[in-house]
């Protein structure tokens, strides 16, 4: 409940506070420099991450202006995923999240869990309920559980949870730029500010290369 609540002052916050400015952001008001740069997945490319929840409603609302953003990205920027763990249904949903990704089904199939999270009410809380909504998606069920159940997804489950502890974040959705930089809807001031503080982060790393 906690950070269902963090998830939503965030959003909150994003509606009022001040649109960030390419040629004023600072660390400290838009962005948080993190004491302890976190290794990047792929040296050499600048790694962008979103960590998010299926069932927070301001990730699903970001979803219309981020997706755009992504598809625009350059080839030097590498953009990761991650679901966000705080436990309870977070941790099934992020389970769930990480299975698709190994399954590297459409972006289409994401929309359709967002959808059914936050559209038609369903909760998506077991793996027997996700399989029985996936099997409409075209996902074979046995596949499915078989994959969720694996050992590769549990073991990059862990590492979201190392990663989320090392970024040092306490709601959804927040941004990390290259390891270094973390920032939100509220700090930047809105959806699109803060992929305007994402662009002039990367802009900065790629001059330091």
């Amino acid at each position: 409940m906690r950070n269902l609540i963090l998830c939503a002052a965030l959003a909150t916050a994003s509606l009022f506070g001040m649109a960030a400015h390419a040629e004023s952001i600072q660390a400290g008001k838009e962005y948080v420099e993190l004491a302890s740069p976190v290794p990047v997945s792929k040296p050499g490319k600048i790694e962008v991450v979103e960590l998010f929840w299926y069932g927070c409603p301001h990730c699903y609302q970001f979803e219309s202006t981020i997706n755009p953003w992504v598809e625009q990205l350059p080839e030097d920027v590498n953009f990761v995923r991650i679901p966000a763990l705080f436990g309870g249904v977070w941790n099934a949903h992020g389970q769930l999240f990480i299975t698709l990704e190994n399954m590297q089904v459409e972006q289409k199939v994401h929309d359709a869990v967002f959808n059914a999270i936050h559209k038609q009410g369903k909760k998506l809380a077991t793996p027997d309920e996700m399989a029985e909504f996936l099997a409409d998606q075209g996902l074979d069920k046995d596949a499915f559980l078989k994959t969720y159940n694996s050992f590769g997804v549990k073991g990059q489950m862990e590492k979201a949870k190392k990663l989320a502890m090392a970024y040092q974040i306490s709601g959804v959705p927040v941004m990390i730029v290259n390891g270094k930089y973390r920032f939100d809807l509220g700090s930047a001031g809105g959806p699109q500010q803060t992929l305007q503080v994402a662009d002039q982060l990367i802009a900065k790393e790629r001059a330091a290369q």
